[in-house]
């Protein structure tokens, strides 16, 4: 088995293939059908077992970084209107790649406005099990 991450963006990535907006402009019983199918997603997941975790982001976030030894992180942000938001995450456990690119397209057709579907873009990264072997 092995791990990987869908990352939602809803903004980034390449040139949408629908335009459907922001959640804020949707119907809210759209937004409750777009929640619903991702929630119905992962419970089929759970009965397979492959799905560890998934999250939901808050548009609003900081950039923090290390400043030096005694001095206070370095922020940058918020940014409520980035343009690679990320909205969230779903953590899959899956037996090969193929399995992965699977369900990241039948993710992508969440439904959006008017209950069609969105073909959003999702970024799919294996999870690293070690860290990365380094050679000189």
């Amino acid at each position: 088995m092995a791990k990987y991450l869908l990352l939602k963006h809803y903004r980034g990535g390449p040139t949408p293939y629908v335009d459907f907006g922001t959640l804020d402009q949707w119907k809210p019983e759209e937004v409750e059908a777009h929640f619903q199918y991702m929630r119905d997603f992962a419970a089929k997941l759970e009965s397979t077992g492959e799905f560890v975790e998934g999250l939901a982001a808050a548009q609003e976030g900081t950039f923090v970084r290390y400043d030096g030894p005694g001095r206070p992180p370095v922020t940058d942000g918020p940014f409520a209107e980035t343009k690679d938001l990320i909205a969230g995450w779903m953590v899959i456990d899956v037996d090969s790649y193929e399995r992965a690119l699977e369900l990241a397209g039948e993710l992508s057709a969440a439904p959006g406005p008017g209950g069609d579907p969105i073909y959003e873009w999702l970024e799919l990264r294996p999870v690293l099990t070690e860290p990365p072997t380094v050679t000189e």
